[in-house]
């Protein structure tokens, strides 16, 4: 055939052939995208989408409903309780209401446990639409026990900026009389940093204010439901921001951390944190980088210390292993936008609050579709079962 006619031949190939579905392409489907590893969706919301995440060990479940994007009327903190949405640790201090901002929640987002198996939380103290208030962002402890408040440090300037977005936590009683949290502000503008917070005085100061481990990566893009979507200050395409995700390890010697606008993972001792008189040049000699993770929102340890982050751009979980290897723990087309996340002994627990569909980065549409779920993992694959003799 001459060429001219072999380049006509082609070009002349059913244009069907070309567009068929995938299960047709033979040998050329990329596997990469195929569902992997099953989960549980333990709840489903309707109304204001879920974010912070805890489990107790006797299985209590709490789920925070942030109000920073929707100022909805609903609970902001509850506890799930069949199938249903209990104000926690009550409606006085879960439910709107004329209460002064510094004896109610406002707006939950993150949450963990310390291992006396008490709650903390992050209440960001944004209302959309409103500027936050005196008194309104704060670190909440209540002790399931009694469900009773038991510990508050308000995050007022200078600690707090006008546009802070308190955004997840973490707890050492390791370190400092009663122990120190941890707190991301990945900001709703361009100021990110970390706070730290001594439980025993409730002193807070400011850290990493300009270091690139607390900021978002400039020209950064990611593929968001098959959407590039780019970095732009203050015109966001997508969830964006500085220092966000925050993992503390089972032994509470050392702080990771990431911005949520990046792909790369960092840590740091808590004895350097818990040194307050310690400079930010100081501290940040001493950031470890832990090379890429992935575009990760939430980060958690399990009890063998190893971290898990959710990521965004491939609606997925990984996990990340002691020898700095990844593991693929869950991958569906469901686990869009994956948020908060908390470890049990036996399981993960991730929410899915549909972020990346809110109105804000959609140019004034709201894509997101409830309901929202609140999915679970086993951290171990369950062994499957054989009716042969074990012959070893």
């Amino acid at each position: 055939m001459k060429r001219r006619s072999f380049l006509h031949a082609a070009s002349a190939a059913p244009l069907a052939a070309l567009t068929a579905p995938a299960a047709y392409a033979t040998g050329n489907a990329d596997n990469g995208t195929e569902p992997q590893g099953g989960f549980d969706i333990v709840a489903r919301f309707m109304g204001p989408g879920p974010s912070g995440i805890t489990v107790l060990p006797n299985g209590r479940i709490f789920v925070g409903f942030p109000r920073h994007a929707d100022n909805h009327p609903g609970a902001t903190l509850g506890e799930l309780k069949n199938d249903e949405i209990v104000p926690y640790p009550s409606a006085e201090w879960s439910l709107p209401s004329d209460r002064a901002p510094a004896d109610r929640l406002l707006s939950v987002h993150g949450m963990t446990l310390d291992r006396n198996g008490r709650l903390w939380l992050i209440d960001d103290g944004k209302l959309a639409g409103h500027p936050i208030a005196s008194g309104a962002a704060k670190i909440i402890c209540i002790d399931p026990a009694t469900d009773r408040v038991v510990h508050k440090i308000l995050l007022d300037p200078p600690v707090r900026l006008a546009d802070s977005h308190m955004n997840d936590l973490r707890v050492s009683l390791s370190h400092g009389a009663e122990g120190l949290v941890f707190v991301t502000d990945s900001s709703f503008g361009t100021q990110p940093g970390l706070v730290v917070a001594d439980i025993a005085t409730g002193r807070t100061r400011r850290l990493l204010t300009t270091h690139p481990s607390a900021q978002p990566v400039a020209g950064f893009m990611a593929i968001v439901e098959g959407v590039p979507r780019r970095y732009i200050p203050h015109h966001p395409q997508m969830v964006s921001g500085g220092i966000d995700g925050i993992a503390l390890t089972p032994d509470e010697q050392r702080l990771y951390y990431a911005p949520l606008t990046s792909r790369r993972l960092y840590s740091l001792p808590v004895s350097a944190l818990a040194d307050f008189s310690a400079s930010d040049e100081t501290l940040g000699a001493q950031v470890r980088d832990e090379g890429e993770k992935g575009t990760a929102d939430g980060l958690c340890f399990d009890r063998h210390g190893r971290l898990y982050t959710t990521n965004y751009e491939h609606d997925c979980i990984l996990r990340r292993n002691a020898d700095g290897s990844f593991d693929m723990m869950l991958r569906d087309p469901r686990v869009l936008s994956p948020d908060g996340i908390f470890a049990t002994a036996d399981h993960v627990y991730c929410t899915l609050g549909q972020w990346n569909r809110l109105a804000s980065f959609n140019e004034g549409r709201d894509l997101r579709k409830p309901p929202y779920f609140l999915v679970r993992f086993p951290i171990e694959e369950p062994k499957p079962a054989n009716a042969l003799p074990d012959r070893e």
